[in-house]
C-alpha cells in the first residue's frame, strides 16, 4: 500500500493554467538600448555626468557672440530636428515611456550621429526643464549657435578672390524665413546672412530645418546694429542695395550685382526701416507683372541672388 502512495503521489494533478503569461515571456522586448540608456551601466553614469557639466558651463563668446540654448519638444518635432540635421547636445528620454516607433526612430538617429549625449529622466523633470509643454518624454536640446561677425563674411569672400554676395535681413523676425535666405544664398553661391542682434530672427531649431542642412556651410552674422554693419561693408568697397516695392531703379537695371554687393531685405509687412533704407546706396523694385504687392523675404532674396549669380557667371 505504501508503494502504491509512493506512486500515487508521483502522478501530476491538475495544473493551474498559465494565461498566456508563458508565451508573453518569451515574447521579445525590442532592441536593446544604448549603454548611456541602460542604468548602472558605466557609459550612462560617464554621459549623465557630461550632460550636467555642460548645462553648467558657461558658453565661450565669439566675435559674434552666441545665441541661446534650445529645447525640441515633442516625439515627432524631435524626429524632424534629428533627420535634418539639427545641431544636438543632449537627448532627454522620459523613464518608463512607451517605447513606439518615433522614440526608436529618435534613439537610433541620435546614436548614428554620434556626439549626442542620452539621458533618462523622470517626467516632472521633463515638465520643469520644457515649462509644462507638451514633451510627449522627449526633449533635444539645441547648442547655441555661434554667429560670425559681419566683417568675417566679406573677408572670407576676398580670401577666395571673389567679391562679396552678402544679404542682410531687416525686421525679419520668422525663422523659417531666415533659413530659406541661408539656403538660397548656399544654392547661388552667396558668402553669408547678417542678422540685427535684437528684434530678429536668428538661428533657431526652425531656421536649421528650413535650411535643409545649408546653415552648416553658410555663414549667419549677427550686427550690434545693422546701420553701422552697413556702413562699414560700403567703406570696405561693397555696394549696398536694399529691395523696396517703391525702389527708384528695377532688379534688371542694376548693374551693381555684377561686384561686391550686399543685398538688404525687408520685413513683408514694413519693409526697410527708415535708417536702414537711408544707409542703401539704391533702394530697387523686384517688377511683378502678376499684380502681387510684395514678396516675403525668402522669396524675394532668392529672386535677387539668382539674378546676382546670372550677371557673374
Amino acid at each position: 500500500m505504501a508503494a502504491n502512495n509512493r506512486r500515487m503521489s508521483g502522478k501530476k494533478g491538475a495544473q493551474v493554467g498559465s494565461g498566456g503569461q508563458r508565451r508573453k515571456g518569451l515574447e521579445g522586448r525590442g532592441p536593446t538600448p544604448p549603454a548611456e540608456m541602460r542604468k548602472k551601466h558605466k557609459a550612462n553614469r560617464i554621459a549623465n555626468v557630461k550632460a550636467k557639466q555642460a548645462a553648467r558651463r558657461p558658453a565661450p563668446r565669439g566675435r559674434g557672440g552666441k545665441g541661446t540654448s534650445e529645447m525640441v519638444v515633442g516625439r515627432n518635432p524631435v524626429v524632424e530636428a534629428l533627420r535634418e540635421g539639427v545641431p544636438a547636445v543632449t537627448l532627454y528620454v522620459q523613464q518608463f515611456i512607451d517605447n513606439d516607433e518615433r522614440v526608436r526612430e529618435a534613439l537610433q538617429l541620435a546614436a548614428d550621429r554620434g556626439g549626442i549625449h542620452l539621458m533618462e529622466a523622470p517626467r516632472p523633470e521633463l515638465d520643469r526643464m520644457t515649462n509644462g509643454l507638451n514633451h510627449q518624454g522627449l526633449v533635444l536640446q539645441v547648442p547655441p549657435y555661434e554667429y560670425a561677425h559681419p566683417e568675417d563674411l566679406a573677408a572670407a569672400a576676398y580670401d577666395e578672390g571673389a567679391d562679396p554676395l552678402i544679404v542682410a535681413l531687416d525686421g525679419v523676425t520668422d525663422p523659417r524665413n531666415l533659413g530659406a535666405v541661408v539656403r538660397s544664398v548656399s544654392a547661388f553661391g552667396g558668402h553669408g546672412v547678417v542678422v540685427p542682434e535684437r528684434r530678429a530672427a536668428g538661428m533657431t531649431a526652425g531656421a536649421w530645418k528650413t535650411s535643409a542642412g545649408t546653415a552648416a556651410r553658410t555663414p549667419v552674422a549677427r550686427a550690434a546694429n545693422l546701420t553701422r554693419a552697413l556702413e562699414s561693408y560700403k567703406k570696405a568697397g561693397l555696394v549696398v542695395v536694399g529691395l523696396a516695392a517703391d525702389g527708384e531703379v528695377e532688379l534688371h537695371e542694376l548693374e551693381a550685382l555684377s561686384g561686391p554687393v550686399v543685398i538688404v531685405v525687408g520685413s513683408e509687412g514694413k519693409g526697410l526701416s527708415r535708417l536702414v533704407g537711408e544707409t542703401c546706396d539704391f533702394r530697387v523694385r523686384i517688377p511683378m507683372p502678376g499684380g502681387a504687392e510684395s514678396l516675403n523675404a525668402g522669396v524675394a532674396a532668392g529672386v535677387v541672388l539668382y539674378e546676382a549669380s546670372r550677371r557673374r557667371a
